[in-house]
């Protein structure tokens, strides 16, 4: 199929990133904006609020109106507001049309990925996922980056993947949708860990450990929820929590920092949406629904709901029982 004209749904740091990628690939763009203050910025100083200092190309096409007239959507809203945006677009959406989402988190109450979510409001779409190692900074400037887009249909997952490429962005094709989502998703609660760790300066070696300890129980929710192993080891998964886990321009590891640091969980992402610490209480309960074992992750939700201080979680993780590995 011929994918040439891309609405990008989203102008906060990642979309205003993404809608510069299609630029770089040769596509046209729309880009959607809600926040009309930041909706004006775009249009008129070419510069979102969320991603400082950067201008947006001048090709890109900058609007208010939700519209699904395009060759191909990407959803970049964050988790928890990707039910109420594709409700919109399911009466205007042309059948057939991808919905590529952007966002890394599983929706509270309902337990469902964002693909489920798609497929649930807008089910004339097909959906698809696009996840990996990515700072929407370092995307916007055209550093190399590389990620995964996973559909169901192996025919079009490749056909984004071409649409969506450039010298500088690299996507590579995947059927296996779950484990994209997965990886996205169990990386943001394990990143808020590795922001602890930094934050109480607890060392290198410990930061080490929980991301191996992490990706270890990644990798066993992944199996109970059907991933395949190479993709999670792959760049949604692996990648993507190695790079989570060890940057402060990860959101979900600052707000670890914070939290190290003795600020309030009400306070402590600084008014940055953190995806982790919404998935954190879904992820935990999907865990138990399959008697999944992870205890960073149970000592992570805790923290945020209150239950748990940073020095009850640091102890309960370091006087777990001795077992071989």
């Amino acid at each position: 199929m011929s994918i040439e004209r891309i609405a990008v749904l989203g102008g906060g740091a990642w979309g205003t990133a993404l809608a510069e990628t299609v630029v770089r690939a040769g596509r046209k763009v729309t880009l959607w904006e809600f926040d009309a203050a930041n909706a004006e910025s775009l249009a008129q100083t070419r510069e979102s609020r969320f991603l400082p200092g950067f201008k947006i190309n001048e090709a890109i096409e900058v609007t208010r109106e939700l519209n699904a007239n395009a060759d191909a959507i990407l959803l970049v809203v964050p988790a928890q507001a990707t039910r109420s945006v594709a409700k919109e677009l399911s009466s205007t959406i042309a059948s057939g049309t991808p919905i590529v989402v952007c966002a890394k988190g599983i929706e509270r109450g309902t337990h469902e990925f964002m693909t489920q979510i798609v497929r649930d409001c807008a089910p004339k779409a097909m959906p698809a996922i696009l996840s990996g190692p990515s700072f929407a900074a370092d995307v916007a400037r055209g550093l190399p980056t590389a990620v995964t887009l996973a559909c169901e249909d192996a025919a079009l997952a490749r056909a984004l993947a071409h649409a969506l490429g450039s010298a500088t962005f690299r996507p590579y094709h995947s059927t296996d949708v779950r484990g994209v989502e997965i990886g996205g998703a169990a990386k943001n609660v394990l990143a808020i860990a590795a922001g602890i760790v930094a934050g109480r300066g607890l060392g290198a070696s410990a930061q080490a450990a929980m991301i191996t300890r992490g990706f270890a129980e990644l990798m066993r929710f992944g199996r109970g929820y059907g991933a395949k192993p190479e993709t999670l080891t792959g760049l949604s998964g692996l990648g993507d929590l190695v790079l989570t886990c060890s940057s402060p321009q990860s959101r979900n590891h600052s707000l670890g920092v914070a939290l190290a640091k003795g600020e309030p969980v009400a306070t402590a992402a600084h008014g940055k949406l953190a995806e982790g610490a919404f998935t954190a209480p879904a992820l935990l309960e999907m865990a138990r629904e399959k008697n999944v074992e992870m205890p960073i992750s149970e000592a992570i939700a805790a923290v945020l709901d209150g239950k748990l201080s940073i020095d009850g979680a640091i102890e309960s993780l370091l006087t777990r029982p001795f077992k071989a590995e």
